[in-house]
């Protein structure tokens, strides 16, 4: 009797423990989909241990401040040896690829072709590290650096010679000061912009986004930055040798660009106001062709401000060393296509001359039975990669753009006007808000592990893949400005809904070099980046761009698939970069990882050679 008992028992045990197992199986089953999928508590001790992570092993072993801040920790390790990235010769310190000085001069001078983008095919890449100047130092925090430039940085003096007496830049002992002249403002841009402030709204908001054509070391830029204006500037790169540079030294948004024979890399309706300080751009010439493709740009009810000839031609002829009758011509010819675009002159006093973009199409009328106006197909406003200006007049969206816009601030959160009249395919008014509210959670997930992030470190900002704009809007403070861009094979050619946010940008394609010198950014940000150029174009010219615009100490935050994270780590840590990958925010089992990097400190010296110090 008591062994049957016995084995009663035991048959009743195991059987409750196969149903625990099976129980706890189920359980965990569960609780892994659950964390999985971003909601379960079990994901905040994920978060815990990421945190723990953050703030321990990446602050220790990246070192985000400036100058020399002491060996950091190596890599993780990878399976194999990481190429080596050998430093380039001292000659090519500001080499810009697609701007070569000795490949410009093979390409025809009619129209400027000679100035713009000439890429190096791909068998004359550079494969390696471009050094910064002997002496190179971290430019000044802003707003100091809007005034002071290290002379080591951008070692060329012909500016102090050239433009003199037009208070454009001064050479200091070891600094370059920024009087804030310029050709049309010898006495200073604050008191240019105060005369402007008084013809068109800049002080209240609704002028936020500028271009400035022809921009010299972008003084009108620096200084509209303390009215909340900001300036998209660009210039060529030509004799006026570095101009780009300084400006970006200064800290002011500007690219490498001319008016030329392909549109400007912006998208249609994207600026409030365009500016053109004696820009030395024929206006009037090709049936004003340049003066359309401003109009292409310019949003409806925008203003465009011409300061210099032909403006008040009638006095000054003499003292521009031109015949009145050719300046008078060339008056008159703007006139003549400001009103086929249905401009409305504001205002024509000294050599100041402001028009005004009509608000809707029903207000020119005129302009549908004039002979002369070519009208583009509307879906053709965004196309510009490439694209050769061809003298047509882009028309007004069918659509009244899904509303005014409203002022900056207001502007930066408020649904844009592209993304409310659906203008945008697959992003709604709930999309975007959602976005917007997972780039707040992000940024701030940044500045537990890079806590240099707002506090003035980084004033010079790229993100390279910037959908809506959401990681600019989320980071946006007067310390700081991004350049948005919008790569050429995004599914969706957002870069309209970040210029409607009061935020600029260009579009570019990553395959080739951007439009800028050496050491012009501070931090980028690469969000999705390679999975986009994933068998599009080689990762190592990718990030070899990104080192050559990197300043040294500057940090970069990937955002990407792990598996591609990977390859990514082992090509930087040949580059004398440091990096480390964390964790998604949501936990360890989200295959989307972060590598936060550091660019080392390293220059060239005298013998071709480079030094670094960390």
């Amino acid at each position: 009797m008591a062994i049957k008992g016995n084995s009663a028992d035991g048959r009743t045990r195991s059987s409750i423990q196969i149903f625990i197992v099976i129980g706890l199986c189920c359980f965990f089953y569960i609780l892994g989909a659950w964390q999985r999928s971003g909601f379960g508590k079990g994901d905040s001790i994920a978060q815990a241990i990421t945190k723990s992570n953050a703030d321990c092993d990446v602050a220790s072993n990246l070192n985000f401040e400036t100058h020399h801040g002491g060996e950091t920790e190596s890599i993780d390790e990878v399976d194999s040896s990481p190429k080596v990235f050998e430093p380039c010769k001292a000659q090519y310190t500001d080499y810009t690829p697609c701007q070569d000085q000795k490949r410009a001069m093979t390409f025809p001078r009619e129209n400027m072709n000679y100035r713009e983008r000439h890429c190096p095919p791909d068998e004359e890449k550079l494969h390696c590290l471009i050094p910064a100047p002997n002496g190179y130092v971290t430019p000044f925090p802003w707003p100091k650096s809007r005034d002071y430039v290290p002379y080591a940085n951008a070692p060329y003096k012909a500016l102090t010679v050239e433009k003199a007496i037009q208070n454009w830049i001064q050479y200091e002992g070891n600094v370059f000061r920024f009087p804030g002249g310029g050709t049309q403002f010898p006495q200073g841009a604050d008191k240019y912009i105060d005369h402007l402030a008084s013809l068109i709204p800049i002080d209240n908001g609704k002028v936020r986004t500028a271009l400035d054509t022809g921009c010299g070391v972008a003084s009108l830029g620096a200084y509209l930055w303390s009215r909340k204006v900001i300036t998209m500037s660009f210039a060529p790169r030509d004799s006026h040798e570095a101009q780009v540079q300084f400006a970006l030294e200064r800290g002011v948004p500007a690219v490498i660009g001319v008016l030329g024979t392909i549109r400007m890399p912006y998208p249609s309706r994207a600026f409030d106001m365009a500016h053109c300080s004696r820009c030395l751009i024929p206006w009037g010439a090709n049936g004003g062709i340049y003066l359309k493709e401003v109009d292409r740009v310019l949003r409806n009810g925008g203003y465009w401000v011409l300061s210099g000839p032909p403006i008040n031609w009638r006095t000054n002829y003499k003292a521009w060393q031109r015949p009145k009758e050719e300046l008078q011509e060339e008056q008159r010819s703007i006139e003549e296509v400001a009103k086929l675009l249905c401009w409305e002159k504001r205002y024509e006093k000294g050599e100041i001359a402001i028009w005004q973009k009509s608000t809707n199409p029903e207000s020119c009328q005129d302009r549908l039975d004039n002979s002369q106006a070519n009208v583009c197909e509307a879906s053709d406003a965004d196309n510009v990669w490439y694209k050769k200006m061809d003298g047509c007049i882009t028309p007004y969206p069918d659509e009244v753009s899904g509303g005014e816009l409203k002022p900056f601030p207001e502007r930066l959160y408020a649904a844009p006007p592209r993304i409310s009249s659906g203008s945008v395919p697959g992003v709604s008014i709930d999309s975007y808000e959602e976005d917007n509210n997972k780039w707040k959670k992000h940024v701030n997930a940044y500045k537990k592990v890079n806590k240099l992030l707002d506090t003035g470190r980084y004033r010079n900002i790229m993100d390279m893949n910037s959908g809506l704009g959401s990681f600019a809007a989320a980071i946006e403070s007067p310390k700081l400005w991004t350049m948005n861009v919008v790569p050429t094979i995004a599914e969706r050619s957002t870069l309209g809904v970040i210029y409607e946010r009061g935020l600029i940008g260009i579009y570019h394609d990553w395959c080739e070099a951007f439009s800028t010198y050496p050491r012009t950014y501070d931090l980028i940000h690469a969000n999705g980046l390679f999975s986009l150029y994933k068998d599009k174009c080689e990762f190592e010219d990718i990030l070899l761009e990104m080192d050559r615009i990197l300043r040294p100490e500057g940090a970069v935050i990937f955002r990407d698939n792990v598996d591609l994270l990977i390859k990514v780590q082992k090509l930087v840590s040949g580059m004398r970069w440091d990096a480390k990958m964390v964790d998604h925010e949501d936990g360890p089992l989200v295959p989307e990882k972060i590598l936060f990097a550091v660019k080392k400190y390293w220059v060239v010296d005298g013998s071709n050679s480079t030094s670094s110090s960390q």
